[in-house]
Protein backbone atom coordinates (compact mmCIF):
# COMPACT_ATOMS: atom_id res chain seq x y z
CA UNK A 1 0.00 0.00 0.00
CA UNK A 2 1.47 3.04 -0.88
CA UNK A 3 1.11 6.53 1.44
CA UNK A 4 -0.49 5.09 3.85
CA UNK A 5 1.41 3.66 6.46
CA UNK A 6 -0.41 3.37 9.68
CA UNK A 7 -4.40 2.02 9.22
CA UNK A 8 -6.40 2.03 12.32
CA UNK A 9 -10.33 0.10 12.54
CA UNK A 10 -12.36 0.93 15.23
CA UNK A 11 -14.41 -2.29 16.11
CA UNK A 12 -13.47 -6.04 16.25
CA UNK A 13 -16.86 -6.86 14.42
CA UNK A 14 -17.27 -8.91 11.00
CA UNK A 15 -16.38 -5.35 9.14
CA UNK A 16 -13.89 -4.44 11.17
CA UNK A 17 -11.94 -7.43 11.24
CA UNK A 18 -12.55 -8.31 7.32
CA UNK A 19 -11.20 -5.08 6.71
CA UNK A 20 -8.39 -5.00 9.32
CA UNK A 21 -6.99 -8.67 7.57
CA UNK A 22 -7.65 -7.42 4.06
CA UNK A 23 -5.64 -4.32 3.89
CA UNK A 24 -2.94 -6.58 5.99
CA UNK A 25 -2.56 -9.16 3.48
CA UNK A 26 -2.01 -6.52 0.84
CA UNK A 27 1.04 -4.92 3.31
CA UNK A 28 -0.45 -2.66 5.24
CA UNK A 29 0.35 -1.90 8.57
CA UNK A 30 -3.47 -2.28 10.66
CA UNK A 31 -4.19 -1.65 14.22
CA UNK A 32 -8.03 -3.00 15.52
CA UNK A 33 -9.62 -0.85 18.26
CA UNK A 34 -11.86 -3.17 20.24
CA UNK A 35 -14.19 -1.34 22.67
CA UNK A 36 -15.12 -5.17 24.39
CA UNK A 37 -12.25 -6.84 26.75
CA UNK A 38 -12.40 -9.46 24.64
CA UNK A 39 -13.39 -9.92 20.85
CA UNK A 40 -16.47 -11.96 21.10
CA UNK A 41 -19.49 -12.40 19.69
CA UNK A 42 -22.89 -12.19 21.67
CA UNK A 43 -25.10 -12.79 18.90
CA UNK A 44 -26.14 -16.68 17.31
CA UNK A 45 -26.18 -17.25 13.83
CA UNK A 46 -26.10 -15.43 10.23
CA UNK A 47 -26.53 -16.34 7.14
CA UNK A 48 -23.33 -15.94 4.32
CA UNK A 49 -24.56 -15.89 1.17
CA UNK A 50 -22.71 -16.20 -1.94
CA UNK A 51 -21.74 -12.71 -2.42
CA UNK A 52 -20.29 -12.58 1.35
CA UNK A 53 -18.54 -15.99 0.63
CA UNK A 54 -16.28 -14.33 -2.51
CA UNK A 55 -14.58 -12.05 -0.11
CA UNK A 56 -14.20 -15.07 2.39
CA UNK A 57 -12.85 -16.77 -0.18
CA UNK A 58 -10.38 -14.28 -1.30
CA UNK A 59 -9.09 -13.52 2.01
CA UNK A 60 -8.22 -17.44 2.27
CA UNK A 61 -11.16 -18.46 4.50
CA UNK A 62 -13.76 -20.30 2.69
CA UNK A 63 -12.58 -23.61 3.79
CA UNK A 64 -12.36 -22.72 7.45
CA UNK A 65 -15.83 -21.28 6.98
CA UNK A 66 -17.04 -24.43 5.58
CA UNK A 67 -15.67 -26.53 8.25
CA UNK A 68 -17.82 -24.93 10.99
CA UNK A 69 -21.00 -24.01 8.97
CA UNK A 70 -24.07 -26.15 7.21
CA UNK A 71 -24.35 -25.49 3.65
CA UNK A 72 -27.89 -24.17 2.60
CA UNK A 73 -29.58 -25.82 -0.13
CA UNK A 74 -33.19 -24.69 0.66
CA UNK A 75 -35.16 -22.01 1.64
CA UNK A 76 -38.99 -23.38 2.48
CA UNK A 77 -41.98 -20.74 3.09
CA UNK A 78 -44.18 -22.06 4.78
CA UNK A 79 -47.86 -21.26 6.94
CA UNK A 80 -46.89 -20.94 10.30
CA UNK A 81 -50.47 -21.97 11.74
CA UNK A 82 -50.44 -25.17 9.74
CA UNK A 83 -46.50 -25.71 8.34
CA UNK A 84 -48.26 -26.09 4.94
CA UNK A 85 -44.92 -25.57 2.44
CA UNK A 86 -46.51 -21.91 0.37
CA UNK A 87 -42.94 -22.38 -1.98
CA UNK A 88 -39.69 -22.81 -1.66
CA UNK A 89 -36.33 -21.94 -3.13
CA UNK A 90 -33.72 -24.70 -4.67
CA UNK A 91 -30.10 -22.82 -3.34
CA UNK A 92 -28.93 -26.13 -5.65
CA UNK A 93 -29.33 -24.34 -8.54
CA UNK A 94 -27.04 -21.72 -7.69
CA UNK A 95 -23.66 -21.97 -9.25
CA UNK A 96 -21.18 -24.07 -8.41
CA UNK A 97 -18.94 -21.41 -6.60
CA UNK A 98 -22.27 -19.71 -5.46
CA UNK A 99 -22.29 -21.51 -1.78
CA UNK A 100 -24.82 -20.20 1.28
CA UNK A 101 -23.92 -21.61 4.58
CA UNK A 102 -25.31 -21.06 8.31
CA UNK A 103 -22.66 -20.09 10.64
CA UNK A 104 -22.73 -18.93 14.14
CA UNK A 105 -21.62 -14.86 14.68
CA UNK A 106 -19.31 -16.73 17.40
CA UNK A 107 -17.73 -18.96 15.02
CA UNK A 108 -17.23 -16.44 12.07
CA UNK A 109 -15.89 -13.65 14.56
CA UNK A 110 -12.76 -16.44 15.41
CA UNK A 111 -12.14 -17.11 12.26
CA UNK A 112 -11.42 -13.49 11.09
CA UNK A 113 -10.13 -12.56 14.21
CA UNK A 114 -7.57 -15.59 13.86
CA UNK A 115 -6.96 -14.21 10.43
CA UNK A 116 -6.02 -10.90 11.24
CA UNK A 117 -3.64 -11.73 13.56
CA UNK A 118 -2.02 -14.28 11.07
CA UNK A 119 -1.42 -11.22 8.99
CA UNK A 120 -0.17 -9.40 11.39
CA UNK A 121 -2.99 -7.10 12.87
CA UNK A 122 -2.37 -5.62 16.34
CA UNK A 123 -5.23 -6.08 17.88
CA UNK A 124 -5.87 -3.56 20.96
CA UNK A 125 -8.99 -4.16 23.68
CA UNK A 126 -10.87 -2.20 26.09
CA UNK A 127 -10.50 0.71 24.12
CA UNK A 128 -13.42 3.25 23.81
CA UNK A 129 -13.67 6.03 21.61
CA UNK A 130 -15.04 9.08 22.35
CA UNK A 131 -14.35 10.67 19.39
CA UNK A 132 -12.76 10.22 15.61
CA UNK A 133 -11.53 13.53 13.95
CA UNK A 134 -10.59 13.45 10.39
CA UNK A 135 -7.54 15.41 9.16
CA UNK A 136 -4.11 14.56 7.93
CA UNK A 137 -3.49 12.44 10.42
CA UNK A 138 -6.84 11.74 11.59
CA UNK A 139 -7.30 11.78 15.06
CA UNK A 140 -8.42 9.27 17.61
CA UNK A 141 -9.60 10.04 21.09
CA UNK A 142 -10.39 7.37 23.62
CA UNK A 143 -11.95 7.30 26.96
CA UNK A 144 -8.53 6.69 28.77
CA UNK A 145 -6.95 9.68 27.26
CA UNK A 146 -4.37 8.00 25.36
CA UNK A 147 -5.50 9.77 21.93
CA UNK A 148 -3.56 8.62 19.16
CA UNK A 149 -2.79 10.19 15.07
CA UNK A 150 -3.43 7.80 12.37
CA UNK A 151 -2.60 8.10 8.16
CA UNK A 152 -6.41 6.85 7.74
CA UNK A 153 -9.35 5.32 10.52
CA UNK A 154 -11.68 3.21 9.56
CA UNK A 155 -14.84 3.77 11.52
CA UNK A 156 -17.00 -0.16 11.83
CA UNK A 157 -18.21 -0.03 15.80
CA UNK A 158 -21.31 -0.03 14.32
CA UNK A 159 -25.10 2.00 14.54
CA UNK A 160 -23.16 4.03 17.41
CA UNK A 161 -20.57 5.42 15.54
CA UNK A 162 -18.86 8.69 16.49
CA UNK A 163 -17.83 9.35 12.96
CA UNK A 164 -21.04 8.66 11.50
CA UNK A 165 -22.41 11.17 14.02
CA UNK A 166 -19.83 13.78 13.26
CA UNK A 167 -20.03 13.46 9.19
CA UNK A 168 -23.98 13.80 9.29
CA UNK A 169 -24.99 15.21 12.47
CA UNK A 170 -27.27 12.88 15.21
CA UNK A 171 -29.93 11.01 13.30
CA UNK A 172 -32.92 10.06 14.94
CA UNK A 173 -33.78 5.96 13.83
CA UNK A 174 -38.00 5.70 13.74
CA UNK A 175 -39.19 2.64 15.21
CA UNK A 176 -40.46 0.08 12.41
CA UNK A 177 -43.41 -0.94 14.89
CA UNK A 178 -41.62 -4.43 14.85
CA UNK A 179 -39.47 -6.55 17.56
CA UNK A 180 -37.74 -9.50 17.20
CA UNK A 181 -36.71 -12.31 19.60
CA UNK A 182 -33.56 -14.64 19.24
CA UNK A 183 -33.14 -17.94 20.30
CA UNK A 184 -31.05 -21.07 19.94
CA UNK A 185 -32.61 -24.56 20.87
CA UNK A 186 -31.68 -28.43 20.09
CA UNK A 187 -31.92 -29.44 16.51
CA UNK A 188 -34.77 -31.85 17.09
CA UNK A 189 -35.83 -32.37 14.04
CA UNK A 190 -32.47 -33.36 12.61
CA UNK A 191 -32.41 -30.43 10.20
CA UNK A 192 -29.25 -30.03 8.12
CA UNK A 193 -29.70 -27.40 5.26
CA UNK A 194 -32.76 -25.69 5.20
CA UNK A 195 -34.36 -22.16 5.62
CA UNK A 196 -38.26 -22.49 6.91
CA UNK A 197 -39.90 -19.17 7.12
CA UNK A 198 -43.15 -19.87 8.93
CA UNK A 199 -45.41 -17.05 8.19
CA UNK A 200 -48.17 -15.91 9.99
CA UNK A 201 -50.47 -12.33 9.96
CA UNK A 202 -48.27 -9.49 11.74
CA UNK A 203 -45.63 -11.65 12.85
CA UNK A 204 -42.93 -14.53 11.18
CA UNK A 205 -39.89 -16.87 12.21
CA UNK A 206 -36.83 -17.73 10.37
CA UNK A 207 -35.10 -20.98 11.41
CA UNK A 208 -32.14 -23.02 10.13
CA UNK A 209 -29.48 -25.27 11.47
CA UNK A 210 -25.95 -24.15 13.05
CA UNK A 211 -23.68 -26.11 13.89
CA UNK A 212 -23.06 -28.93 11.99
CA UNK A 213 -26.97 -29.48 12.91
CA UNK A 214 -26.63 -29.37 16.44
CA UNK A 215 -28.56 -26.25 16.96
CA UNK A 216 -31.12 -24.16 15.12
CA UNK A 217 -31.02 -20.45 15.44
CA UNK A 218 -34.76 -18.86 15.60
CA UNK A 219 -35.38 -15.35 14.74
CA UNK A 220 -39.43 -14.20 15.64
CA UNK A 221 -40.84 -10.72 14.50
CA UNK A 222 -44.13 -9.46 15.35
CA UNK A 223 -45.68 -6.54 14.88
CA UNK A 224 -46.79 -3.96 18.12
CA UNK A 225 -47.22 -0.89 18.82
CA UNK A 226 -45.15 -1.08 22.02
CA UNK A 227 -41.16 -0.76 21.34
CA UNK A 228 -37.91 -2.42 23.37
CA UNK A 229 -34.66 -0.36 22.54
CA UNK A 230 -31.77 -1.20 20.11
CA UNK A 231 -29.63 -4.14 20.96
CA UNK A 232 -29.11 -8.14 21.77
CA UNK A 233 -28.78 -7.52 25.49
CA UNK A 234 -32.50 -7.01 26.65
CA UNK A 235 -33.72 -10.76 27.96
CA UNK A 236 -37.16 -11.83 27.40
CA UNK A 237 -39.30 -14.11 29.12
CA UNK A 238 -39.87 -17.32 26.76
CA UNK A 239 -43.60 -17.16 27.45
CA UNK A 240 -43.81 -13.74 25.43
CA UNK A 241 -42.50 -15.57 22.67
CA UNK A 242 -44.48 -18.63 22.68
CA UNK A 243 -47.69 -16.51 23.69
CA UNK A 244 -46.81 -14.65 20.31
CA UNK A 245 -47.12 -17.31 18.13
CA UNK A 246 -50.10 -19.12 20.35
CA UNK A 247 -52.15 -21.31 17.53
CA UNK A 248 -49.07 -22.13 15.44
CA UNK A 249 -48.75 -25.55 14.29
CA UNK A 250 -47.81 -28.34 16.23
CA UNK A 251 -43.98 -27.92 15.06
CA UNK A 252 -44.02 -24.42 15.51
CA UNK A 253 -45.13 -25.15 18.75
CA UNK A 254 -42.41 -27.98 19.59
CA UNK A 255 -39.71 -25.46 18.49
CA UNK A 256 -40.61 -22.41 20.67
CA UNK A 257 -41.01 -25.24 23.33
CA UNK A 258 -37.27 -25.95 23.73
CA UNK A 259 -36.40 -22.10 24.07
CA UNK A 260 -35.37 -21.43 27.41
CA UNK A 261 -33.21 -18.13 26.98
CA UNK A 262 -34.56 -15.44 24.71
CA UNK A 263 -33.28 -12.17 23.78
CA UNK A 264 -35.35 -9.34 22.50
CA UNK A 265 -35.05 -5.84 20.33
CA UNK A 266 -36.98 -3.64 18.60
CA UNK A 267 -36.33 -2.61 14.81
CA UNK A 268 -35.28 0.67 14.13
CA UNK A 269 -34.29 1.91 10.89
CA UNK A 270 -31.63 4.41 9.92
CA UNK A 271 -31.03 6.09 6.81
CA UNK A 272 -27.92 5.23 4.93
CA UNK A 273 -25.27 7.46 5.46
CA UNK A 274 -25.29 10.29 3.25
CA UNK A 275 -21.48 10.92 4.08
CA UNK A 276 -19.43 8.16 4.68
CA UNK A 277 -15.48 9.63 3.95
CA UNK A 278 -13.37 12.80 5.22
CA UNK A 279 -10.09 13.36 5.31
CA UNK A 280 -8.17 10.30 5.89
CA UNK A 281 -11.29 8.69 7.36
CA UNK A 282 -14.39 5.91 6.44
CA UNK A 283 -17.25 4.54 7.44
CA UNK A 284 -17.68 0.64 6.57
CA UNK A 285 -20.33 -1.35 7.81
CA UNK A 286 -23.93 -0.67 10.31
CA UNK A 287 -21.81 2.90 11.00
CA UNK A 288 -22.61 3.65 7.10
CA UNK A 289 -26.14 1.71 6.15
CA UNK A 290 -27.77 -0.77 9.36
CA UNK A 291 -30.33 -2.74 7.56
CA UNK A 292 -33.17 -4.65 9.43
CA UNK A 293 -33.12 -8.43 9.02
CA UNK A 294 -35.53 -9.11 6.66
CA UNK A 295 -32.99 -10.00 4.02
CA UNK A 296 -30.29 -11.70 5.76
CA UNK A 297 -27.23 -9.08 4.35
CA UNK A 298 -25.92 -6.89 7.14
CA UNK A 299 -22.82 -8.81 7.91
CA UNK A 300 -22.56 -9.68 3.65
CA UNK A 301 -22.65 -6.18 3.29
CA UNK A 302 -20.00 -5.51 5.56
CA UNK A 303 -17.99 -8.15 4.01
CA UNK A 304 -18.61 -6.66 0.47
CA UNK A 305 -17.35 -2.76 2.25
CA UNK A 306 -14.74 -4.32 3.38
CA UNK A 307 -12.98 -5.90 0.77
CA UNK A 308 -13.93 -2.92 -1.53
CA UNK A 309 -12.59 -0.28 0.71
CA UNK A 310 -9.21 -2.50 1.17
CA UNK A 311 -8.78 -1.81 -2.94
CA UNK A 312 -10.26 1.49 -3.47
CA UNK A 313 -7.06 2.67 -1.73
CA UNK A 314 -4.51 0.77 -3.08
CA UNK A 315 -3.50 3.73 -5.08
CA UNK A 316 -1.26 6.87 -4.34
CA UNK A 317 -4.13 9.04 -3.51
CA UNK A 318 -6.06 7.77 -0.45
CA UNK A 319 -8.66 10.75 -0.93
CA UNK A 320 -9.64 9.81 -5.02
CA UNK A 321 -9.83 6.39 -3.67
CA UNK A 322 -12.06 7.24 -0.72
CA UNK A 323 -14.40 8.57 -3.08
CA UNK A 324 -14.57 5.34 -5.49
CA UNK A 325 -15.66 3.84 -2.22
CA UNK A 326 -18.36 5.63 -1.54
CA UNK A 327 -19.53 6.40 -4.73
CA UNK A 328 -19.56 1.99 -5.58
CA UNK A 329 -20.89 1.32 -2.23
CA UNK A 330 -23.70 3.32 -1.94
CA UNK A 331 -26.05 2.43 -4.74
CA UNK A 332 -25.73 -1.23 -3.69
CA UNK A 333 -26.70 -1.06 0.33
CA UNK A 334 -29.39 1.31 -0.74
CA UNK A 335 -30.90 -1.09 -3.18
CA UNK A 336 -30.27 -3.84 -0.97
CA UNK A 337 -31.74 -2.72 2.39
CA UNK A 338 -34.90 -1.35 0.04
CA UNK A 339 -35.49 -5.08 -0.49
CA UNK A 340 -35.20 -5.91 3.11
CA UNK A 341 -37.26 -2.99 4.14
CA UNK A 342 -40.08 -4.59 1.45
CA UNK A 343 -39.86 -8.20 2.63
CA UNK A 344 -41.90 -7.95 5.83
CA UNK A 345 -45.19 -7.44 4.84
CA UNK A 346 -44.77 -10.43 2.23
CA UNK A 347 -44.81 -12.88 5.39
CA UNK A 348 -47.15 -11.24 7.23
CA UNK A 349 -49.95 -10.88 5.29
CA UNK A 350 -53.32 -11.15 7.01
CA UNK A 351 -55.48 -14.16 6.22
CA UNK A 352 -58.14 -13.62 3.67
CA UNK A 353 -58.15 -13.28 -0.56
CA UNK A 354 -54.91 -11.11 -0.98
CA UNK A 355 -52.57 -13.67 1.35
CA UNK A 356 -54.26 -16.95 -0.27
CA UNK A 357 -53.39 -15.47 -3.94
CA UNK A 358 -49.90 -14.08 -3.02
CA UNK A 359 -49.65 -17.64 -1.47
CA UNK A 360 -50.59 -19.45 -4.51
CA UNK A 361 -48.91 -17.45 -6.97
CA UNK A 362 -45.53 -18.38 -4.90
CA UNK A 363 -46.09 -21.35 -5.12
CA UNK A 364 -47.04 -22.02 -8.81
CA UNK A 365 -43.66 -20.09 -9.41
CA UNK A 366 -41.08 -22.14 -6.74
CA UNK A 367 -42.39 -25.46 -8.57
CA UNK A 368 -43.08 -25.27 -12.37
CA UNK A 369 -40.31 -22.36 -13.21
CA UNK A 370 -37.85 -22.73 -9.94
CA UNK A 371 -35.01 -21.52 -11.58
CA UNK A 372 -36.85 -18.28 -12.70
CA UNK A 373 -37.99 -17.96 -8.74
CA UNK A 374 -33.94 -17.94 -8.30
CA UNK A 375 -32.86 -15.69 -10.80
CA UNK A 376 -34.69 -12.74 -8.47
CA UNK A 377 -31.81 -13.02 -6.42
CA UNK A 378 -29.15 -12.89 -9.01
CA UNK A 379 -28.47 -9.25 -8.54
CA UNK A 380 -28.07 -9.74 -4.90
CA UNK A 381 -26.05 -13.39 -4.78
CA UNK A 382 -24.59 -13.27 -8.10
CA UNK A 383 -22.72 -9.77 -7.18
CA UNK A 384 -19.19 -10.59 -6.57
CA UNK A 385 -16.97 -7.22 -5.83
CA UNK A 386 -13.84 -9.39 -5.73
CA UNK A 387 -14.49 -8.91 -9.48
CA UNK A 388 -14.32 -5.44 -10.13
CA UNK A 389 -10.94 -4.62 -9.07
CA UNK A 390 -7.41 -5.64 -10.50
CA UNK A 391 -5.82 -8.93 -8.87
CA UNK A 392 -3.13 -6.70 -7.78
Amino acid sequence: MKKVHHISVVGGGIGGLAAATALAQHGARVTVFEQAEVIREVGAGIQVSPNGLCILRALGLEDAVTQCSSQGRRVSLRRAESDFEVAHLDLTLLLKTQKYHFIHRADLIEILLQAALSAGVDVKLNKKVRAIVPGGPAQIHFEDEQDIASDFVIDASGIHSRLRATLNGQNEPFFTGQTAWRALIPNIEGRVDDVQVHMAPRRHIVSYPLRSGEFINLVAVQERTAWHREGWSQRDDPENLRAAFEGGSAKVMAMLDHVEEVHLWGLFRHPVAETWVAESCALLGDAAHPTLPFLAQGANMALEDAWALCKSVQGDDLQSGLAHYQALRQPRVRKVIAAANSNAWRYHLPRGPVRLAAHFALGIGSRVVPSVMLRQFDWLYGYDITTLFDVN
